[in-house]
């Protein structure tokens, strides 16, 4: 083989080698393509690692292949060398070894995917001005600007699906414009197909979102106390789960249908319908629970006419109405989700009843709390907003529970009271209390005109203050002190208002006396300094004595 020939053999193996390294570079940009894509959608965010992973792993494995290709075609072309083959006029008549329609077809095809590439790029750039359009008049609606953060969201997720899946759609008519195998024409379309499902349930997501942030935006707006969106205010923390809902009902509804592509696990879609009513069980669970909340309120309380009695005995049944209906209704839900995993919820249910009652008969002093919580609530010993005494606790009662009573004392202190623990009870919000206050007064006072002093003042806080209800009884001297006289003042004041109203009282009293020129008399101290000159027994110190 001549030289000439060597090199003409060298540059046409060359040749060969860079169009193979050409096709694999553009397969596996289209494949980091794809992966990245998937990486940037929202709800693949969790397995970026894997992708990421995959996505380097495919590479190596692209990379690998063509070096294959590339040794195993030098190593043929350089057998073909050795042999003394030709290897431009062996390529050249195996070329001329395809028909000529071949290369008409293959040409149609590419000169189609070329105008489809042109169009698809022309199409994408209208549709993009057509979807800024939109997002702007869609922001300007109404004027609320709570939900631009969404809207924008939802369009730009609608233009980044719309590229993506035109590209993805060209090239999977390239792979059957090219009459590449059937096999990878079908795993093309099962990759649009997965990417066009996934695309569309993120798109529904970003639109619903939006939705849910505009109406909420518009209940807001135009909730009056006249229409029902009154009621609004009350139920829009359910709005973040009824949002966490719809999401999660998409993503099944998503991984269902991309399941359903892939024929060796298609089964497992049929727990994709399952799982969306367990959501909706779950979520409508939470609903009505809520809505049952404010329809007894809004029954017992708001809009019933009752008296301050009234009211208090219904502010303290309420919430244990509402505890047994949460729990009625968590234990329905429970039930039907039992149901819809297959569990027949009857031995269930059965060995619950078992085990309750073989805790009941373990927690004594459960049960003891529990019974004293019932004779508590119906027999009325105290309720919600009362003043009372129990043990160390002294204070108004936040709430009764079956099993403990939560009381608030006057320094802020919360105490936890176990019903069962509750002995000596004393209960200041039963028709009335009585406020009482001692005034001292010096030896030196008139008695007469104090007590005449103090009933006006008594006749004065009755008429000012409304929690009292009768004027002050002066019961008279109480008791002789170290440096005063204690005089014992009585005042009926309404439920659990006795000590403001000895708070006050004190005031007016202390206010009357300065008027008056009465003296409250304050311990004093004499001291006796003796002369050391004098007294030789003082040491040459002062000596003090105190009185």
């Amino acid at each position: 083989m001549s030289m000439d020939d060597l090199t003409a053999n060298l540059l046409v193996l060359v040749a060969e080698l860079i169009v193979v390294v050409v096709v694999f570079l553009f397969v596996g940009w289209v494949a980091g393509r794809i992966l990245g894509s998937m990486i940037s959608i929202p709800a693949l965010k969790r397995f970026e690692g894997l992708l990421t992973l995959l996505r380097r792993k495919l590479r190596w494995i692209l990379v690998l292949i063509c070096l294959a290709l590339t040794v195993g075609l030098a190593g043929f072309n350089g057998y073909l060398m050795y042999r003394g083959e030709k290897l431009k006029e062996y390529t050249l008549e195996l070329l001329q070894g395809i028909p000529r329609s071949f290369w008409v077809e293959l040409a149609i095809a590419a000169g189609k995917i070329a105008g489809l590439v042109v169009l698809t790029a022309l199409v994408l750039r209208l549709v993009r001005r057509v979807l800024d359009f939109a997002c702007e008049r869609t922001k300007a609606f109404e004027g609320i600007k709570a939900n631009d953060e969404s809207i924008d969201g939802f369009f730009a997720a609608l233009k980044r699906i719309a590229s993506r899946a035109a590209w993805l759609l060209v090239i999977a008519y390239a792979t059957v414009a090219f009459g590449l195998p059937a096999g990878i024409s079908n795993a093309a379309l099962i990759l649009l197909k997965i990417y066009l499902i996934i695309a569309t349930g993120l798109l529904c997501w970003r639109g619903l979102d939006a939705f849910i942030a505009s109406v909420d935006a518009l209940s807001k707006k135009y909730s009056s106390s006249t229409n029902m969106l009154r009621f609004y205010d009350r139920m829009r923390h359910l709005v973040p789960l009824f949002r966490r809902s719809v999401e999660y009902v998409i993503y099944v509804t998503v991984a269902s249908l991309v399941v359903l592509q892939i024929e060796l696990i298609a089964t497992l879609a049929g727990w994709g319908p399952r799982l969306i009513r367990i959501i909706g069980v779950v979520f409508l669970s939470r609903v009505a629970i809520e809505l049952a909340n404010l329809v007894i309120e809004e029954t017992l309380i708001t809009r019933a006419r009752l008296t301050l009695d009234q009211k208090q005995r219904r502010q303290t049944l309420v919430p244990l109405i509402r505890s047994g209906l949460k729990y009625a209704i968590y234990f329905c839900a429970a039930v039907i989700v039992l149901k819809e995993l297959g569990i027949n919820p009857t031995p269930v249910l059965a060995g619950a009843g078992i085990a309750g009652l073989a805790v009941g008969l373990g927690a004594q002093n459960l049960i003891n709390d529990v019974v004293s919580g019932f004779f508590i609530l119906f027999e009325e010993h105290y309720l919600v907003g009362d003043f009372i005494k129990a043990g160390d606790a002294e204070g108004a009662v936040e709430s009764i529970d079956l099993r403990t009573t939560r009381v608030r004392d006057n320094d802020g202190r919360h105490h936890i009271l176990r019903n069962g623990q509750i002995g000596n009870l004393v209960n200041y919000s039963k028709s009335y209390t009585h406020a009482v206050v001692e005034v001292g007064v010096a030896y030196e006072s008139d008695l007469d005109r104090v007590l005449a002093v103090l009933e006006s003042v008594g006749e004065k806080f009755c008429e000012a203050h409304e929690d009292v209800l009768e004027p002050t009884m002066v019961k008279g001297l109480n008791a002789f002190g170290e440096s005063e006289l204690t005089i014992r003042t009585v005042t009926k004041v309404k439920p659990g208002r006795h000590l403001q109203a000895e708070r006050d009282l004190r005031k007016w009293i202390k206010k009357t006396f300065d008027e008056e020129s009465i003296e409250i008399p304050y311990a004093r101290r004499v001291l006796i300094f003796k002369n050391p000159e004098n007294d030789p027994t003082a040491g040459g110190e002062f000596a003090p004595t105190a009185r």
